[in-house]
């Protein structure tokens, strides 16, 4: 996913000098690209992602490095790299916490290294690791559309997956996704990928089908959920503004499954959405990872519509409260005295409601086959509303 901080690291470490100081949970971060700068203006128009270089000459003092650091963080840049031993001798102390709290990786490189041959390589990194996740793309979406044509993305996954292995989709959205230009939603992109803690090349992040999609391979599914909840804290942190939302899929073996855990992650991002829940995973959902399966969705308004519209038209009618009676009901067994209680309604009155409804709706629901279908039915309800 990216040439990351850790990736430039690896090379670095020898290379270049270069040393970690401070900011690690953000060890994973993507680079989009490396600026070198001397003054905060250029940052003004970072997309996210950006590693930003700089000598010391135009922050003399500790409060210009912390307006430095703020902004950064503020901007999504996922990375601080100093060239100490000309301008600047020590790096603040404050600057080092501020860096640990927000997850924002901060180096150095000795003076002695030649900036420019060091953003030139970093850079031409960056450039070959974007072309091989745009590869890496194409073939994992060949994996989610067509996934009895192995031939078409199993020997490109090869090199960078263990195919036979566990893959397992998470899918993040908001509210006007979809509606967003390219730009705009490139930004974002950039942004999520930041929040993305502790995941590197075992995973894959993109946008597809009106979601982002990350594809994570031979990753333990409570590390992915712990992943998912950080991300949403992270963006409600730096993104008050925005609430995302999180649809995990089934775990399942072989590169050649991926699809079903796409789909399943698309139901439940989907109920994600429909309950303003952050988080859904499809294999805690019940009865609803069928509903939210079923292609046909004129067969579910038909299920509903079936059993409860003549009850739904006379509230309407006469405000009698009689849908959320046969809920209560229905949800408690038969249990007169539960729904009494839920409903702060006495027994009498609930045994007079039930009374009725069952005359409206034709059914004495004594078994558990008549009273199935208006469960399945206000699970829908509940589901569609």
């Amino acid at each position: 996913m990216s040439f990351t901080i850790e990736d430039m690291v690896l090379i670095a470490e020898k290379r270049y000098e270069m040393q970690f100081l401070a900011g690690r949970k953000g060890w994973s971060n993507s680079i989009s690209w490396v600026h070198l700068l001397e003054d905060t203006t250029i940052i003004q128009n970072f997309w996210g992602k950006e590693l930003a270089v700089t000598t010391g000459l135009g922050f003399p003092e500790k409060e210009d490095w912390m307006y430095l650091a703020r902004q950064l963080n503020r901007h999504h840049a996922s990375g601080l790299i100093i060239n100490v031993g000309q301008y600047i001798f020590e790096v603040p102390e404050e600057l080092k916490a501020y860096c640990d709290e927000n997850d924002l990786p901060l180096l150095t490189v000795p003076w002695e290294v030649h900036l420019s041959d060091m953003i030139k390589d970093f850079s031409i990194r960056v450039f070959l690791q974007d072309n091989a996740d745009e590869q890496i793309m194409s073939a994992l979406i060949s994996a989610i559309e067509t996934p009895d044509n192995q031939e078409s993305y199993r020997k490109e996954l090869l090199q960078y997956f263990d195919v036979d292995g566990s893959f397992q989709v998470l899918l993040l959205t908001c509210e006007g996704l979809d509606a967003m230009d390219t730009v705009e939603r490139k930004k974002l992109s950039y942004r999520i990928q930041v929040y993305l803690e502790e995941i590197t090349h075992n995973a894959s992040f993109f946008y597809y089908n009106s979601d982002f999609v990350l594809v994570a391979n031979a990753v333990p599914e409570e590390f992915l959920y712990q992943l998912a909840e950080g991300t949403i804290r992270r963006a409600n942190r730096r993104m008050p503004g925005l609430k995302l939302y999180v649809g995990i899929g089934s775990r399942r073996l072989d590169v050649a499954h991926l699809a079903v855990s796409y789909q399943r992650a698309k139901a439940a991002v989907h109920m994600a959405m429909t309950r303003k829940q952050p988080v859904v995973k499809f294999d805690e959902c019940g009865l609803y990872r069928l509903l939210y399966t079923v292609g046909d969705p004129e067969i579910l308004q038909e299920m509903w519509t079936e059993r409860l519209a003549a009850l739904e038209d006379y509230d309407r009618e006469h405000r009698a409260g009689y849908v959320e009676t046969l809920q209560s009901y229905l949800k408690h067994n038969g249990s007169i005295q539960a729904v009494a209680g839920e409903l702060y309604t006495h027994r009498n009155t609930v045994l007079y409601r039930m009374g009725n409804i069952k005359k409206i709706i034709k059914s004495n629901l004594e078994t558990p086959e008549e009273r199935l279908p208006y469960q399945i039915a206000f699970y829908i309800r509940n589901m569609l509303l």
